[in-house]
């Protein structure tokens, strides 16, 4: 085990395997910014699924329980499957997410199950087809993103989440709604609040519809009460309907921030290690991995140096320092 300067020990990775996505959501990649013109990375940038095989392998002897892989849009990479099979191969027991937009999911549900994926996310901001297209702006029906979460749930994965971003004045009319369609799914809804992830959403606090907004909006109409966080480094806040049972949780980055719990790294397509999602900088983990292959002390010293608790000293951070972009690590 590893532990940060704030006492914070390293056990998830998120890894982006990819910076492309076939989506342009308006809260992660807007199309005047990642336009045709946008260079996204070469394919020889990229590391490779036996490079990122022997990042695991470093962060495992520090402690790693989990691994999510992320994009863009993780399931535009060819084979990804394979990703997985070789991982779970070589560590049966290493719990491995997978965090997508859903509109290919339908077709590689099924490999992904049998490559051994135990944890499928999917996001999912709207269930009206026109929000949903402006929301994610893109031509993508909205039937085929419902259909790869059909896909999963008929599968049986062991856990699936939809995660649904609420921006106010936008999309707050689709919590109820969201919540009616998937009460008697094996799913666990996540609305989280609009964050200022990267430089280009045009995130403003006046956007940010609150926990305690969605909760009262929730509980309007149905009666959940709070469960906390199942653990205490997750990311999410659970609650349960006293009638039906039905799950939800929220994540409220914004208005109450858990950084003191935090135990994630995140690694981009190209091998930079970042310690926060709200970053300014990134360490290159494949310019060491190319050059001397043992990245493990590497990774020791970054983790113990870190110090990062942006969403509790948010106000403190000058505006014009430029953050990382949330479709270069994944979220």
């Amino acid at each position: 085990m590893v532990i940060d300067k704030l006492g914070r020990n390293l056990q998830d990775l998120r890894i982006s395997i990819t910076d492309k996505c076939n989506f342009r959501c308006r809260y992660c990649m807007p199309r005047e910014v990642f336009d045709d013109n946008w260079e996204f990375l070469n394919r020889n940038e990229l590391l490779t699924y036996e490079e990122i095989l022997l990042v695991i392998d470093s962060f495992m002897k520090l402690g790693l329980k989990k691994v999510r892989l992320t994009g863009g849009e993780p399931l535009i990479r060819k084979n990804m499957h394979e990703l997985i099979r070789i991982i779970k191969d070589k560590y049966p027991k290493l719990e491995i997410a997978l965090t997508t937009n859903g509109s290919l999911l339908s077709r590689y549900s099924e490999k992904l199950k049998h490559a051994g994926l135990d944890r499928i996310t999917i996001s999912l901001d709207s269930l009206e087809p026109k929000l949903f297209e402006k929301m994610n702006d893109t031509k993508i029906p909205i039937t085929q993103v419902l259909e790869g979460i059909q896909s999963a749930i008929d599968l049986n994965f062991i856990n699936i989440k939809i995660n649904c971003v609420i921006k106010k004045g936008l999309n707050e009319n689709q919590i109820i709604p969201l919540i009616e369609y998937f009460k008697n799914k094996n799913v666990i809804l996540r609305f989280i609040e609009f964050m200022d992830v990267g430089n280009s959403n045009q995130w403003n606090l006046d956007q940010v519809f609150t926990k305690e907004e969605i909760i009262k909006k929730i509980n309007s109409k149905f009666n959940f009460l709070p469960l906390g966080r199942v653990k205490k480094s997750d990311v999410a806040e659970q609650w349960i309907e006293k009638n039906t049972n039905q799950k939800i949780e929220v994540i409220s980055s914004i208005s109450q921030p858990f950084c003191s719990n935090c135990t994630r790294a995140r690694l981009s397509s190209d091998g930079k290690l970042y310690t926060c999602l709200f970053a300014f900088k990134g360490f290159d983990i494949k310019k060491i991995l190319r050059e001397e292959g043992d990245i493990t002390t590497k990774i020791k010293e970054i983790w113990e140096h870190r110090d990062d608790k942006f969403s509790e000293l948010r106000n403190e951070f000058i505006k014009t320092e430029k953050k990382v972009e949330m479709s270069y690590i994944g979220g």
